[in-house]
């Protein structure tokens, strides 16, 4: 078995995703901060101090998402484990191709007011495996990510969704490095040479 971790230095792509709520929260609290003292450079520093604040929540989100979340290969399985409960297995057998993965690290709903700046947190794109796996979820999720887990298709004969890791999460050249020699050893025809 071997295990893999997240690469330090991935917060910046993590945190892009948030840039469209970012950018709406700077813009409410300058206004606020503006009407409140009566100053655009006073409500400009309190824009810039909240989205401050905000981006350390963040920072300490993805540290706790970093520590916490490991894939292992397996000869049997290609396995994620996330910070937060989540585990997806896949046997190599049911893996069924490597394609794009998109992980939503927050609700996909779009923010701010009709017919005005509207914003929505971008999903983390990556290469991965999918196939048909076990998928454990924790007890606690929310609703938009139970119902977006439901949807996923089901094997019609064994039942089993359709689950993805996404392997460029924890390393964008991981093809070329040791998870790239593990599915060249077990599933060759994943990578088409």
């Amino acid at each position: 078995m071997e295990e893999f971790r997240i690469r330090p230095g991935s917060f910046a792509r993590f945190a892009l995703a948030f840039a469209g709520p970012l950018l709406l929260f700077f813009l409410v609290c300058l206004l606020l901060g503006a009407i409140l003292t009566g100053s655009t450079p006073a409500g400009i520093l309190i824009g810039l101090l909240a989205v401050a604040a905000l981006t350390c929540v963040l920072l300490v989100k993805h540290r706790r998402m970093t520590d916490g979340t490991v894939v292992r290969f397996s000869p049997s399985s290609v396995e994620l484990i996330d910070a937060q409960g989540f585990v997806v297995t896949l046997r190599w057998p049911d893996i069924t191709r490597i394609d794009t993965v998109d992980t939503q690290p927050a609700g996909p709903r779009r923010l701010g007011r009709p017919g005005g700046l509207r914003v929505r947190t971008r999903p983390l794109r990556a290469t991965g495996l999918i196939g048909w796996g076990t998928r454990r979820v924790p007890a606690r999720i929310p609703g938009w990510m139970r119902a977006r887990l439901d949807a996923a298709p089901v094997h019609p004969v064994t039942g089993m969704p359709e689950v993805a890791i996404p392997l460029g999460e924890f390393d964008p050249a991981w093809e070329h490095g040791a998870m790239g020699a593990w599915i060249r050893r077990y599933r060759p025809d994943l990578l088409g040479g």
